[in-house]
This record gives C-alpha cells, structure tokens and sequence, in this order.
C-alpha cells in the first residue's frame, strides 16, 4: 500500500494537524517507511505463539465483587456547601 499527497492532506485535516505544502513529501516518505514496516511484520509466522499481555509472567490481582459505599460518606460531603443526611445539597436550577 502507498500514500500519496492528496492522502496524506487528508490524514492531517483528519488529525487537525496543519501541514505546509514542503511538509507533505517528507510525511509522504515516512507513512510509506510505517506502512512497509507494517507489512514487514504480516510476513513473520506466528503459528503456536500464544497472545501474551506481558513480557513477564503474571497473573491478575482478583477481589471480592461487591458494592460497598467506600466506607467514607462523611469525608466525601465534609467540603460540600451544604448536605443532607449524607447527600449533596444543590440549589434548584429549574422552575
């Protein structure tokens, strides 16, 4: 796959990236040099090879899925204007 001028235009109005017109050969050349990487790397066999999400081995923390109320409703109100039984008190902005 290549990349002409016209697409590499549209890649920056896409991105909202302003692009000079002496920008858009040297844009050209290095989207080409990615995209020949890209298909580089469709050439490798990866059969057998298992899809990792770490270099090192590792395996997720796991906890308990239950809703609690954090436990600290007095904190999370402690700066508020004004609260009500544990809840934010807001001015009514709709008559």
């Amino acid at each position: 796959m290549s990349v002409d001028a016209a697409t590499v235009r549209r890649i920056a109005r896409l991105a909202r990236i302003a692009v000079a017109d002496d920008e858009i050969g040297h844009l050209q050349d290095e989207l080409n040099a990615i995209l020949a990487f890209v298909e580089q790397l469709s050439e490798v066999d990866v059969t057998g090879v298992e899809p990792m999400t770490s270099v090192t081995p590792m395996a997720m923390q796991e906890r308990a899925d239950k809703v609690t109320d954090g436990g600290i409703a007095d904190q999370i109100v402690a700066n508020a204007p004004a609260t009500e039984d544990g809840f934010f008190l807001v001015p009514k902005v709709v008559e």
